[in-house]
């Protein structure tokens, strides 16, 4: 088969195949004898709880990671000389789009288009390179707004996820035949969402092989022809995807939460206390109230969250016990300290409440440390293991428990359940209940509307302003779209 062979759904053999794979890292197990094939054409959806080893297995798909044991065939071989899993991978036209994104940040939207391409013409290559950008967002995300001139450095996080995914879905030196697509919806609004859906049935449909990963259930029932699951780094479950319900797959996945939708809201049980946060634009939040910010993404509700901070943060001295704690959607660039351990993240915003003298108990450090890992279910042996040696849903447990662990009153989070397993998302919500309950004051935006149904009081955005305030039996998914969208009138 050449190299360059185009998308072809009559080709019989599996774009890849796995075969009994292990990997390790040191004494962590992460694969154990996991096999997966996939065909030309079809839609896997790869689920399971953080950790359960999907992102070591697309890795060893992609050829970033050996296997430890096991086989990895893939359809096209590299003739005339030896090369890598990754140079396999690549001929093979097999692409991947993390949670953690690879875009570099400090170059345009074109620089990056550039860098993956072997045959871009020395001379001019910004005029192709820049048409070529254009037409891969257009095709994806038609209406995206993006220039391809852009900073990635300046763009949201919900525009760095559309660029990345649009740069894998292009056509290159070697044309796309696997996609794996890693929570690609994390960061995006319900419209923009709809648009990847659509593109990547469509791409299905001419022959290409889609990876999806998420914990969106309703997304996977949505575009996946089969149902991959793995638990403890083995595929557990591989069947087609009208064999499963939500429920049976929440089962097959081993966790006892039934996805049975938002939990119930105690609004009417909750008695809520004086104003603890006001802004110009509108915006209130009582003690204990939860109050969500809705609306397409990139339409205020960031700016609303660093006013929200700065509003309540001392620009002069720090303070024992912190007025507000802040959890970023943005882990890679607004969260984790790369370099640090586990314990030294989680600890973070807690230093000064268990600290004397400018010294850190060390004591209560390690007890706040194992109290919260068994708490929100952190998935590593010693946490004293670096932050980056947990899989992305995890690293945003640690993100959230550092919050939680904090005395600060009021908690502003940012879309912070980005890639968390749905039965960690339940026992969040459980415990963000309890703690309002306290008196603790939420200040939460989601691009998931199943989080936002359940706050107390939304506010939605639109062109950076507050386009309404729901309350009550106001605040469903109907009414959240039309406060987000300009309703335009009919001319008579």
């Amino acid at each position: 088969m050449s190299l360059s062979a185009t998308i072809s759904g009559a080709d019989p053999a599996p774009v890849i195949s796995l075969r009994g794979v292990d990997k390790s890292f040191g004494p962590v197990r992460a694969l154990s004898g996991a096999s997966l094939r996939v065909h030309a054409g079809e839609c896997i959806g790869l689920v399971g709880h953080n950790g359960a080893g999907k992102s070591t297995l697309v890795n060893v798909i992609n050829g970033r990671l050996a296997p430890t044991a096991g086989q990895v065939e893939y359809a096209v071989s590299i003739t005339g000389r030896r090369g890598g899993n990754a140079d396999l991978a690549s001929a093979n036209g097999i692409r991947s789009v993390f949670q953690e994104l690879s875009l570099c940040p400090n170059l345009s939207v074109l620089e990056n288009y550039r860098i993956p391409f072997r045959n871009m013409p020395r001379w001019g290559w910004r005029a192709v390179a820049r048409k070529a950008v254009l037409n891969a967002l257009n095709e994806v995300f038609p209406g995206h707004g993006i220039a391809p001139e852009a900073i990635v450095a300046d763009l949201t996080i919900a525009e760095r996820q559309m660029v990345e995914i649009a740069i894998a879905f292009s056509a290159r030196d070697i044309a796309p035949r696997l996609l794996i697509l890693d929570e690609p919806t994390s960061s995006l609004d319900a419209g923009i969402s709809r648009q990847l859906l659509d593109h990547v049935r469509k791409f299905c449909a001419r022959g290409g092989a889609v990876i999806f990963i998420t914990h969106m259930m309703g997304e996977i029932f949505e575009v996946a022809g089969r149902i991959a699951v793995m638990k403890d780094g083995r595929i557990v479950e591989d069947r087609p995807a009208d064999q499963f319900t939500r429920q049976s797959l929440v089962d097959a996945m081993g966790h006892v939460t039934a996805d049975g939708g938002p939990a119930e809201v105690a609004r009417n049980k909750r008695e809520l206390g004086d104003v603890v946060l006001s802004l110009p634009n509108g915006l209130t939040a009582r003690k204990g109230e939860i109050v969500g910010l809705a609306g397409l993404a990139g339409h205020g509700q960031a700016e609303a969250l660093a006013n929200s901070y700065f509003v309540n943060t001392s620009t002069w001295r720090s303070r024992r016990k912190p007025d507000v704690v802040f959890v970023a959607g943005d882990r890679s660039r607004d969260g984790i300290m790369p370099i640090w351990s586990i314990l030294q993240n989680l600890s973070l915003s807690t230093l000064t409440e268990f600290g004397r003298y400018g010294l850190v108990d060390r004591r209560k450090e390690r007890e706040l440390g194992d109290t919260w890992k068994q708490k929100i279910q952190i998935k590593t042996p010693d946490l004293d293991n670096p932050i980056l040696s947990l899989s992305g849903g995890n690293q945003q447990k640690v993100l959230f428990a550092k919050a939680l662990a904090s005395g600060a009153p009021i908690v502003l989070m940012d879309d912070p359940m980005r890639g968390v397993d749905i039965g960690t998302k339940k026992e969040v919500y459980r415990m963000i209940q309890t703690e309002a309950e306290a008196g603790r004051t939420f200040l939460w935006y989601s691009t998931e509307t199943d989080e936002i149904l359940e706050c107390d009081r939304v506010f939605v955005f639109r062109d950076k302003e507050i386009s309404a305030e729901l309350t009550g039996a106001e605040i469903s998914e109907e009414s959240i779209l039309k406060a987000s969208f300009t309703m335009q009138e009919t001319p008579s």
